[in-house]
């Protein structure tokens, strides 16, 4: 075969695969946020509820419990003070992650899903083991949520990284303002949406109820459950990485 046509058919076979990434891309940021945000409630409010009143999924509002305890003179937990710096590093390993592996697209969200699973899979084990729950402020309660701090900002770096279309799937804040000023417009333009407008709206209110539907299905888990309930955010991850 000429070289000009063996130089077009490699030409030809790496456009089709540029293609079949840009459509699995596609796919990917329609269903995963979804899911990805149901798994932040659930890891945030078990965390709470059963690591020491710790927030392992919006981890900003520690520097609020952390600040309150300080002014009030309640107990301070430690952990919620080192969950920023941890959450810092966990994102910075993440990209490091990313960049060792030189992968990009669909393959890419696949690896950092599956450091996810691996990291709520570990608090899972680990609070099996040392069940941190019987003493939310103890040592073991510490270590389990940095675990899942960590596998939170990988979510976030995920996301960043490898689907930078997605609004954030943990902090609801965003996602509720967007929805808010969407259903503004619509009152604006008489129950009339422009593409761009109802794509926000639909993807706020997804990722809202998402989130809301993990916090309640943790609530009831924890009761029955105990440590036992981080194995419903370890499956839920483990179906984020199976959805192709």
């Amino acid at each position: 075969m000429p070289a000009p046509a063996k130089r077009t058919d490699v030409l030809t076979a790496a456009n089709r695969s540029v293609d079949a990434d840009v459509v699995e891309l596609s796919r990917l940021q329609n269903l995963l946020p979804p899911l990805l945000s149901v798994i932040a409630g659930m890891v945030d409010l078990t965390g709470f509820f059963t690591l020491g009143r710790i927030f392992t999924a919006h981890v900003t509002g520690n520097l609020v419990l952390a600040a309150a305890a300080a002014v009030g003179g309640g107990p301070l937990n430690l952990a919620q003070i080192l969950a920023i710096p941890v959450f810092i590093l966990a994102v910075a390993v993440t990209w490091l992650i990313a960049e060792v592996s030189h992968k990009h697209g669909p393959i890419l969200v696949r690896l950092l899903l599956e450091v996810q699973f691996a990291l709520l899979a570990a608090v899972l084990i680990f609070s099996i083991v040392t069940r941190p729950s019987a003493d939310p402020h103890g040592l073991m309660a510490g270590i389990a949520a940095m675990i899942a701090v960590s596998a939170m900002a990988c979510q976030y770096a995920t996301l960043r990284l490898a689907l930078p279309k997605v609004v954030s799937t943990a902090v609801m804040t965003g996602n509720l303002t967007n929805a808010v000023l969407s259903l503004m417009q619509v009152s604006k333009s008489r129950g009339v949406l422009n593409d761009d407008s109802a794509d926000q709206l639909r993807q706020s209110l997804r990722l809202l109820v998402g989130f809301l539907v993990g916090c309640l299905v943790a609530a009831v888990a924890v009761r029955f459950l105990d440590d036992w309930v981080w194995s419903l955010p370890a499956a839920l991850a483990a179906l984020a990485i199976a959805i192709r």
